[in-house]
């Protein structure tokens, strides 16, 4: 770890940059500086301003106003290109690849001609120098020549890693990256963010768990509605001290729902011995009217095929998917129709348009059962639709016509929970549906998901969060290799250690 100085505490100066994004302001002529060789924690809310600002360190937008020096050179990519020559790789908060190119190519992409050999680019020597980098990193699940269309979210973020490696950055960017790996794709991460300090290396780290930021960084800023808050040394960090300057009060209400409340005897859903071509084996379970059923277990345990098979998503080999009336569900048109709802972990890419308005995602669903809206199509009637769920769910934009792409991670789960929503769904397949947002969206989150228990909804929970299991679930399955390994009811009582005992 570099020696602390008055220039290496102002290894990165930022002064008093704001940006605005319309009349949006994200960014409020903030101030701070970032030591040389240290782990920086970046927090706030969602819509705070902490992916604005390393969006434009990493030269992805730039700053309305303000400067920011860089090694006591003033710092001003045009590009991301520009941005990684000169020192700065980020990984981004969503996905970062490109899909019908192996994985060499995503790491070297816009940088072909180190390969060329006359006119001619050798794929051998590229994926021989990808191959290195992921040995380097110890990334053994995947190599150089894999089509990248073939890999999961977690791979594909290890990608994006190896990529901003090639660089060599003075200073590395992790945006809520951790929430698409798995345990060991954290501690991957975590063990590289510690060697590249040791050298020198500053990182700037973006997370929403506490308790993660706590124990990996050095400092942490704290950023609320774009405005610079404050900053806790190590010696100063504390959970609800940081709450409080995140949110400007105290996060006051239990969220969680009483021990004693229970669900109906009515089974709305049931698997009966499913099988699909990856992940699950004779898989079989029911859910209930009024039921909150968590579905927990590592990362390749089957969980997510699960919530995809249920939903018609996912092709079912054997076995099937019936409602309570005796309707088959083996595409997700027939789910649909039947007010079923399926909230993606892959928000981005699987759940909203991202090129499209708040109004045109949030509207959708209702055009595609026609029950909304009717046959004549009405602009005033869809903009009255969509101004209802964003005033109901709080989502913070300009206006409906606003575009997706530019909102924060909080904003857009709103934007998905609002589709279904809006359509009064009565089953609902939530896939890591807090992934990626803060505290303050979380909480109204596990409000809405309790007051839809209460009004009998039916809700399958998937979460790779164990309080988050605990604190929401009537019922909760452990998955094991596509299978179940272990069965719980709140009534026997749920522990952290008995949850992690069944998945091991």
């Amino acid at each position: 770890m570099v020696k602390r100085d008055d220039f290496n505490d102002r290894f990165i100066q930022v002064s008093n940059v704001s940006k605005h994004f319309g009349v949006t302001v994200a960014l409020n002529e903030v101030s701070f500086t970032v030591p040389k060789g240290l782990v920086c924690g970046l927090v706030g809310e969602n819509g705070s301003g902490k992916s604005t600002f390393a969006s434009i360190l990493a030269g992805i937008t730039q700053e309305t106003s303000g400067e920011i020096f860089l090694d006591g050179q003033k710092w001003k990519p045009g590009n991301v290109l520009e941005a990684q020559k000169n020192g700065v790789a980020m990984i981004v908060q969503e996905t970062g690849t490109i899909e019908n190119i192996t994985v060499a190519e995503n790491i070297f992409l816009g940088q072909e001609m180190l390969f060329s050999k006359g006119i001619f680019i050798s794929r051998k020597k590229m994926f021989v120098a990808a191959q290195k980098i992921l040995d380097e990193l110890k990334i053994t699940s995947f190599n150089s020549e894999t089509p990248t269309s073939k890999l999961d979210l977690q791979d594909r973020k290890l990608v994006e890693i190896a990529k901003a490696m090639y660089w060599n950055p003075k200073v590395f960017i992790v945006d809520e990256t951790t929430t698409a790996l798995s345990h060991i794709g954290r501690e991957l991460l975590y063990a590289l963010m510690k060697n590249l300090t040791s050298k020198g290396t500053t990182v700037l780290f973006i997370s929403h768990d506490l308790e993660e930021l706590m124990e990996q960084c050095d400092i942490i800023h704290i950023l609320r509605d774009g405005d610079f808050i404050g900053t806790l040394e190590k010696n100063e960090f504390d959970a609800d001290r940081m709450k409080e300057m995140m949110i400007g009060r105290n996060l006051e209400g239990d969220y969680y729902h009483a021990d004693e409340e229970g669900y109906a005897d009515e089974v709305v859903l049931r698997a009966d011995q499913i099988t699909t071509l990856e992940d699950l084996l004779c898989f079989s379970v029911e859910l209930h009217r009024g039921e909150v059923l968590g579905i927990g277990g590592l990362s390749d345990c089957g969980m997510h095929t699960l919530g995809k098979a249920l939903f018609g998503a996912e092709k079912v080999l054997d076995g099937k998917v019936t409602l309570s009336d005796g309707t088959v569900i083996d595409n997700t048109k027939k789910a649909v129709k039947h007010k079923m709802a399926y909230l993606s972990k892959n928000r981005d890419r699987e759940s909203l348009a991202l090129n499209a308005t708040v109004k045109e995602n949030i509207v959708s669903i209702a055009h595609d059962i026609n029950k909304v809206f009717g046959p004549i199509l009405s602009f005033r009637k869809e903009s009255q639709y969509a101004k209802k769920q964003i005033e109901d769910l709080s989502i913070k934009c300009a206006s409906e016509a606003h575009l997706v792409s530019t909102l924060s991670g909080g904003n857009k789960q709103k934007i998905v929970f609002g589709k279904w929503i809006g359509v009064d769904s009565d089953i609902l397949i939530m896939d890591c549906p807090t992934r990626g947002v803060d505290i303050g969206v979380k909480a109204a989150m596990y409000k809405l998901i309790y007051e839809m228990k209460k009004s009998g909804k039916a809700i399958l929970l998937i979460s790779e969060e164990l309080p988050e299991l605990i604190g929401m679930s009537d019922r909760i399955i452990i998955m094991k290799d596509g299978e179940i390994s272990a069965e719980i009811p709140r009534s026997e009582g749920f522990s952290e250690h008995k949850l992690i005992d069944a998945m091991l």
